[in-house]
């Protein structure tokens, strides 16, 4: 490997790139642009389009791309070449500012929730300068935002920056009001750790689940799943470290800050996490790094699965979204400091975003809900559906004291004595790590563990950073102007606690207690993606993003409706797909097989009558009863998926997926189970957990 600190951003469109390509002034405006929000004129854009131009030239590209992130949950790219004819037959290398800053894309061709006809197919991508142009695969991608004709966001990229710049404007309202004059940007701030399981091609080729669905769709049980907890932090695999370094070397030409790799608790299963960065950037990284991930295993004749549950009965996949807020100063405004009750900057942006979580609760749990994050939300690996927030022992001590409004006593023990003489003592975290809590702070930062492995990371920091806008516009609103500064804000502060405190659980999330104590308390408890879907049309949270400027009434239902129908089509693909298998590979598999048993008691009693043919004839009654008994569940199952089809109101044909379909799909997979567990290894058609998971 080449040294990291030359290959970094090698392939990036950089701050260093521009500063050495640039014109002075050039470079200036461009980074008014990307600082200050300032609009750049067509002039300085023809200047950066053909720096930009050579650069990617030098670099190998021969194409450019508006790459933009559509409401499919993955990236989009229309390659062109820079080639522009001379008229004697030959061509030249050209790439204008206009071109730079907008094209045009087919948005009737993308999901848009009706906001686009197949007759109005006009839609635009706008070049965001906050986010780098990276070349990849020979062709620099600028990354863009996608809005229609009419102006209505297309995309993930567009709220995003809108509710950053919401989260901004009322942050730094609130920081004048603490008495900081000097801040001129407050950003939230992200790190996405990102699980995935690598199983061998060859595997993979074999299963047409896997290769349609992305998860198995019947498997019983491997001998050795995670039983013994081996595998979490455990050695490397030599296949699977020479994925990891490839991974990384890409990732640091494209400027992605991957730091941390290592296995995780599922065979299979690893997990690569960056260092934070600016919200956007994470996203855009976050996209980048699951694009790559595919494309470096693919190399080593592996495959990347980063569906959220592709194995029953061992971990799923998450992406745990560590998300914080810090100034353009370098300030951590949810760093607690050495004394976290003095620090009342910290105390007041704690404060909100109890009042952020308590108050949209439901919304932050809408963010997560996707079809396969359905099988993985509340097994032993993930939070429950449940949305509570752990803060803590000191904290909570603290958050009592303003409420009660009695004095604190810190006797907090901050250092942890290992009462070893070899090792030192050192500083210990204001909280401990509460791993069944949804929305757990770590710290300095408050970790959303709920996302699932698959997703875009930009939903829920959307609705994290709107939310996080909307309570300190609250707070603001509520203190500005104060004559007693000091006595309203703790007054304040106090009855939010008290009202927003339901929230706070510092306990074990996956305990039944727990649930029953959440419904006590009024917290949304909604398990199916459907049901936790509609919480987007909500009037309170339409009117919520509405105040915000992140999104409009139509664009709320646009994503509504894009999702809804997304988790139909998914359940119709799985459904129909294990239909197939069912049908072509598991029944006639079982028959074969059966017929074998047969024919072995008839060659038993052929040699003498005496011969027992009991174990024949026991095991043949289970093939049949057993196989009988799929092809009437697959039989249901196909003449459900047809009811399902002709249900024209989406929303009832969503919950007849989640009611009807997703539990009969169970009803086959406990048949071919058990019916996997006792057919002979070489009749059963595709590979087992026990083949897949160790195939690595």
């Amino acid at each position: 490997m080449n040294s990291v600190s030359d290959i970094f951003g090698k392939l990036v469109f950089n701050d260093k790139v521009m500063k050495e390509r640039l014109p002075k002034d050039t470079y200036k405006r461009m980074h008014d642009a990307i600082d200050g929000g300032v609009p750049l004129d067509l002039e300085v854009a023809n200047i950066i389009a053909n720096a930009m131009k050579d650069w990617a030239i030098e670099n190998g590209a021969t194409h450019y791309s508006h790459w933009f992130q559509p409401m499919t949950g993955i990236t989009a790219e229309k390659h062109d070449s820079f080639i522009s004819p001379t008229g004697d037959g030959k061509v030249i290398m050209e790439f204008s500012g206009k071109a730079l800053i907008k094209g045009e894309s087919d948005a009737s061709s993308f999901p848009s929730g009706g906001i686009r006809s197949t007759f109005e197919a006009r839609g635009y991508t706008s070049w965001d300068p906050s986010s780098y142009a990276f070349i990849k695969n020979n062709t620099l991608c600028i990354p863009t935002a996608f809005c229609s004709y009419n102006g209505e966001a297309l995309d993930k990229k567009t709220p995003l920056l809108r509710s950053m710049e919401a989260l901004n404007k009322q942050a730094l309202r609130v920081l004048r009001i603490l008495g900081d004059n000097t801040t001129k940007r407050v950003i939230s701030s992200v790190g996405s750790e990102q699980e995935y399981f690598l199983i061998d091609k060859d595997v993979y080729n074999l299963r047409k689940d896997l290769i349609y669905t992305g998860r198995t769709l019947i498997g019983s049980d491997p001998p050795k799943g995670q039983d013994l907890d081996d595998h979490f932090f455990g050695t490397l695999k030599p296949r699977v470290l020479a994925f990891m370094q490839d991974l990384d070397e890409e990732l640091w030409k494209l400027g992605v800050y991957a730091k941390t790799e290592h296995n995780e608790a599922a065979p299979c299963q690893h997990e690569i996490a960056p260092i934070y960065t600016e919200a956007n950037i994470a996203v855009d990284h976050n996209q980048i790094t699951m694009d790559v991930m595919k494309t470096v295993a693919g190399k080593h004749n592996l495959v990347c699965l980063l569906h959220e549950k592709p194995f029953d009965g061992i971990a799923g996949s998450g992406k745990h979204n560590n998300w914080s807020l810090s100034t353009d100063q370098g300030e951590n405004l949810l760093e607690p400091g050495k004394n976290p009750i003095e620090n009342t900057t910290f105390l007041v942006f704690l404060i909100a975003v109890i009042k952020a979580v308590d108050e949209y609760h439901d919304l932050l749990r809408m963010s997560v809900a996707y079809p396969g994050n359905e099988h993985r939300l509340g097994g032993h690996e993930a939070p429950p559906a449940i949305i509570s927030m752990y803060l803590g022992d000191e904290l909570m001590r603290i958050l009592d004291t303003i409420e009660s409004g009695e004095e604190y006593i810190d006797d907090f023990e901050r250092v942890m004595k290992t009462k070893v003489n070899v090792l030192p003592d050192f500083a210990k975290d204001t909280t401990d790590r509460n791993r069944t809590s949804p929305f757990a702070f770590t710290g300095n930062k408050f970790e959303f563990r709920m996302l699932g492995s698959s997703i875009s990371i930009s939903g829920p920091n959307i609705v994290m950073n709107a939310i996080m806008a909307e309570a300190l516009e609250e707070f603001a609103d509520a203190l500005e102007g104060s004559d007693n500064l000091h006595e309203d804000l703790m007054h304040l502060l106090a009855t939010t606690i008290t009202k927003h405190k339901r929230i706070i659980f510092n306990g074990d999330g996956y305990s039944k207690e727990w649930e029953e104590e959440a419904i006590r308390r009024g917290l949304f408890n909604e398990k199916s993606t459907p049901g936790a879907l509609r919480s987007y049309i909500d009037p309170k949270n339409i009117a919520m993003f509405e105040r915000q400027h992140v999104f409009n009434a139509t664009e709320v239902r646009a994503r509504y409706d894009i999702k809804v129908e997304n988790y139909c089509k998914t359940l119709n693909i799985e459904a129909n797909t294990l239909i197939d298998m069912i049908n072509r590979q598991i029944i006639p598999a079982v028959i074969e097989f059966g017929a074998f048993v047969a024919e072995s008691a008839n060659a038993k009693r052929a040699l003498s009558d005496s011969i027992p043919v009991t174990m024949e004839i026991d095991l043949a009654k289970d093939l049949a009863v057993l196989n009988t008994e799929l092809k009437h569940r697959i039989d249901k199952l196909a003449k459900d998926v047809k009811t399902a089809k002709n249900i024209s109101d989406m929303e009832e044909r969503a919950a007849y997926y989640r009611e009807v379909i997703f539990f009969g799909m169970l009803d086959v997979r406990e048949i071919a189970d058990k019916l996997e567990t006792i057919v002979a290894e070489e009749y059963w058609p595709i590979p087992t957990y026990s083949d897949i998971l160790t195939s690595v």
